[in-house]
């Protein structure tokens, strides 16, 4: 697959998707979102990609929003501002959804300055590691806007309602240090070794069985807005799957086998 804007490598089923505008601090353009919405589908699919890092290149993790795509929003007709508006809405949460319900674990490796849809997109993945050098903004209330990246969503669920209120109301930049005690940091590593560590942090995370993995992620992701009831459903039906699995056969077999071993000597 050939792209301009982002960069994706898979090696030993682990898939690096890497933001590729280091001259723009990986500001998110309308090619880099279609891109990183192809890029997307291809990992979701591919059964031998087993987890996600993503990245970015250069200095900056994701600077937000384009400024050109701001520019080109001021200068649209009146009678569609707000049609455009919605459309651009829909192609954003788009991809920020396929981020957010990829079956497979995810890690936002953060290697530097993550600021408003940066820092929401970080969010969406299961995991955040950052290194010394990042930092976390949620600045749109300095563009006069909300999060629309699904911070609203994600940032309350990491850090508690208050403190989302507080960051986003008042806009401020999160150092990693701060960013690691609230809670909004998972693991800290060098700028150096961040991408390597988060790499095998995927590989640890992904060893077992990838259909387990698949049901499980999507149903702790419902698991804030239904009943314990409907969990218990959906869990039923998943442990269904599982039991069909091929995974499951061969690992059953094997404890069966090593249990008969022991009981032997």
């Amino acid at each position: 697959m050939n792209f301009e804007q982002v960069e994706l490598e898979v090696v030993d089923g682990i898939a690096t998707l890497s933001l590729n505008r280091p001259d723009k601090r990986n500001a998110m353009s309308d090619q880099m979102r279609s891109e990183f919405i192809e890029a997307m589908e291809y990992i979701a699919i591919e059964t031998s990609i087993r987890a996600l890092v993503l990245t970015g290149k250069g200095k900056g993790f994701c600077a937000g929003g384009d400024i050109s795509g701001m520019e080109k929003r001021l200068s649209a007709p009146v009678g569609e501002l707000a049609i455009n508006g919605w459309r651009r809405q829909l192609r954003v949460h788009h991809a920020v959804a396929l981020l957010f319900e990829l079956p497979k674990p995810t890690i936002a490796a953060v290697n530097g300055p993550a600021s408003g849809l940066g820092a929401d997109t970080a969010l969406a993945c299961d995991f955040i590691m950052a290194c010394d050098e990042a930092n976390f903004t949620w600045s749109y209330i300095h563009r006069g806007i909300i999060p629309d990246g699904g911070g609203m969503y994600f940032l309350p669920r990491r850090v508690g309602l208050v403190r989302a209120k507080e960051l986003i109301f008042s806009g401020r930049k999160v150092e990693c240090k701060e960013a690691a005690e609230l809670g909004i940091v998972d693991r800290v590593s060098t700028l150096d070794g961040l991408v390597a560590d988060a790499v095998q942090w995927a590989k640890d995370l992904s060893q077992g069985s990838a259909a387990a993995l698949a049901l499980s992620k999507t149903i702790l992701n419902q698991s804030f807005e239904t009943t314990a009831h409907n969990i218990f459903a959906s869990g039923a039906q998943a442990q269904g799957i599982c039991y069909t699995t091929t995974e499951h056969r061969h690992a059953v077999e094997a404890f069966l086998q090593k249990a008969a071993q022991a009981k032997k000597n």
